[in-house]
């Protein structure tokens, strides 16, 4: 089955983001990531590449002490070269689109672990920077939590990795792009197998 043929013609897009709390209204984006997944000749899904955005957190935005107590992301680091949101979103939707039109995909949708989280930012995010058109399905999500659920019956990321046997460096983790990367290979790991039964 084509890529575009397996979900709808949309296009799955693994996304991550690290926040600074948990409101998509008044809590900023500090982090984003996505990660392209493509097919291989046996019509397996396969992991592309991941691409990451270090965020200036917008203007009047709360950025909570205990997120970035948990995050360990230091907003002041001179090595972060972080961006605006509008410029990372902007140029993420360019990536994402190009990738749809590979695919002859309609449009994509947002994979992710907890993914209506990820979402919600990014609609917040769209909406306060007038960016008149995003790739993604506005509320539709393939979650990797329900997905390690039923094929695992565990929800936490780590403990789905153990159980699919991949490998998960708890010291890398809570970086956008790293969750990217391992929530993409546990979305395509879970779907192959399901495909190959």
């Amino acid at each position: 089955m084509l890529l575009n043929q397996r979900f709808r013609k949309y296009l799955p897009v693994v996304v991550d983001l690290e926040t600074g709390g948990f409101d998509p209204i008044n809590n900023a984006i500090l982090e984003i990531a996505a990660t392209l997944i493509g097919q291989n000749d046996k019509y397996e899904l396969v992991v592309l590449d991941t691409y990451r955005y270090h965020i200036d957190p917008y203007e009047d935005l709360i950025v909570e002490q205990e997120s970035l107590d948990f995050t360990k992301i230091k907003l002041d680091h001179p090595l972060r070269k972080a961006v605006s949101e509008k410029e990372a979103l902007t140029e993420l939707f360019k990536i994402i689109n190009k990738a749809k039109s590979e695919y002859s995909c309609s449009r994509a949708i947002l994979v992710g672990h907890n993914a209506h989280f990820d979402l919600a930012f990014i609609k917040e995010s769209i909406k306060r920077n007038n960016i008149k058109k995003s790739p993604f399905h506005p509320f539709s999500v393939l979650d990797t939590v329900s997905l390690g659920a039923i094929h695992t019956q565990q929800t936490v990321l780590a403990r789905v990795c153990e159980s699919l046997n991949i490998d998960y460096d708890s010291n890398e983790a809570h970086s956008a792009a790293y969750d990217a990367e391992i929530t993409a290979k546990v979305f395509c790991n879970i779907i192959n197998l399901f495909d190959n039964k």
